[in-house]
């Protein structure tokens, strides 16, 4: 039976394929969305990220997966998400957002 943390591991490795940064920080975001509900997976796609801000040398964006990871570690296994969010440093990590259709069936049907 496949678990949400294979979804989240497709992502990555999408996100791995892509030669476009933005291509492949859109898979990160998702993989993201994802892994909100599994600690170690949580906190995985925000280290991801933060491999993605040093090869972009993009400081803004490595600091704030410090602190995502941070949260990620203490915050998840209690339920404190903001469901939805995208987790990248351009949106406040406390932020619920909508769901994409296709994530939301995923979730709902291994949550």
């Amino acid at each position: 039976m496949t678990q949400l943390s294979d979804f989240v591991g497709y992502e990555l490795e999408q996100a791995g394929a892509c030669e476009n940064a933005e291509a492949e920080f859109a898979h990160l975001e998702r993989a993201h969305i994802l892994s909100q509900y599994s600690t170690g997976d949580h906190i995985r796609v925000h280290v991801a990220m933060m491999h993605w801000s040093v090869r972009q040398r993009d400081a803004r964006e490595f600091a704030g997966q410090i602190v995502r990871i941070i949260g990620a570690a203490t915050k998840t296994a209690f339920g404190l998400i903001p469901v939805g969010n995208t987790g990248g440093a351009n949106v406040s990590p406390i932020k619920p957002m909508p769901l994409p259709h296709d994530l939301a069936a995923i979730i709902a049907q291994h949550r």
